[in-house]
């Protein structure tokens, strides 16, 4: 059976019983598992992980949009995680021998359903996008919902489905195909997000502006902002104070773990973070992470440590307590890493 992994990012992270009515839309459907939920109250932000065939992972979708569109109302939203509408992003990534073609159909097929079912504007991004410069995930979302009714009076951001007219209650929606990404926030032991988001500037690849001592962005003979490249590829960052933590996080979207690995990203934090005379206490997954990350991860403290060990579970072990992904709360390898949430959902 080709399976396909769906992860909607609904703007709802404090009333648990909105989320609970919205979940249900997904377990209703059959040859549809829930893997994985991840809520956060500071970002007001619920991540839903599930799988499914291909056909039926669409419907699921829909129906988890359609009842967040009737619960969620934008007007009142508030959090630290920017977004677009009452369903932020919606992608698909194809798991085994599906291939991005087939995600690439459905995205659209979804997307042309919400448009005109729902009635809201719907745009295309990553592989799905009809345009490269709404490729990017950022670049659509610039402005958040606050920005988008008049974003929607400029032709260049008419959107891809659905009506071109601005919706108060449910704003607009990013529908697209991407390949696995991790959503990885890494605590530091500090309360000012000021700090954590001049370390996600350092360390994420579109790096940050060249300013002067009073903070000023400084311009170069052609009036454009002169950039500081970041050090890192394949990553997206930003900083911010999650308030359940009493911390500040800096929020990594890694793109390509296996060109930059999670354990990378981890160790050039710990070495910014102390050019504040911080510390960075542990990190989180959001979601679920591939097996291969974090078994690359273990294999790397081990070398580190001139340790070989082959045994899977050590590794893994190895891993967890050097990224301190239990710092605040546990992480499961049998329910956070999505090779092992496959094995035990036994989807039929």
């Amino acid at each position: 059976m080709k399976l396909v992994e769906c992860v909607p990012n609904i703007s709802e992270g404090r009333d648990k019983r909105k989320i609970k009515v919205i979940v249900s839309e997904i377990e209703n459907i059959p040859g549809v598992k829930l893997l994985d939920i991840h809520t956060s109250k500071s970002a007001n932000r619920t991540v839903l992980t599930f799988a499914g065939g291909l056909e039926e992972i669409k419907e699921a979708a829909f129906n988890c949009i359609r009842k967040a569109l009737e619960l969620i109302d934008m007007r009142f939203h508030k959090g630290v995680h920017p977004r677009i509408g009452a369903v932020d992003v919606c992608p698909f990534v194809p798991l085994g021998e599906t291939t991005m073609d087939e995600c690439i159909r459905i995205a659209r097929e979804l997307g042309k359903r919400v448009g005109e079912e729902l009635k809201i504007p719907v745009y295309l991004y990553e592989y799905a996008a009809n345009f490269l410069y709404r490729k990017n995930l950022e670049n659509i979302r610039k402005g958040e919902y606050e920005g988008l009714e008049e974003k929607l009076k400029d032709p260049f951001w008419a959107p891809d489905f659905g009506p071109a007219l601005f919706n108060p209650k449910s704003g607009a929606i990013i529908i697209g195909a991407r390949n696995i990404l991790i959503a990885y926030n890494i605590n530091l032991n500090t309360k000012r997000k000021e700090i954590a988001h001049e370390i996600a500037l350092s360390i994420r690849e579109s790096g940050g502006y060249r300013r002067d001592e009073k903070g000023r962005i400084l311009r170069n003979a052609k009036n454009e902002p002169i950039r500081i490249p970041g050090k890192l590829k394949y990553v997206k960052a930003i900083g911010w104070y999650i308030e359940e933590y009493d911390r500040a996080q800096v929020s990594v979207n890694l793109i390509d773990y296996r060109k930059t690995p999670l354990h990378v990203v981890f160790e050039e934090v710990k070495k910014e973070a102390e050019k504040f005379r911080i510390e960075v206490t542990g990190s989180e997954i959001i979601g679920l992470v591939p097996k291969e990350a974090i078994i690359n991860a273990g294999k790397f403290y081990l070398s580190r440590n001139k340790k070989k060990i082959n045994d899977e579970k050590l590794i893994i072990q190895t891993a967890i307590r050097h990224l301190g992904l239990n710092d605040t709360i546990p992480f499961d390898p049998e329910k956070k890493i999505i090779e092992y949430c496959l094995n035990l959902s036994k989807i039929k």
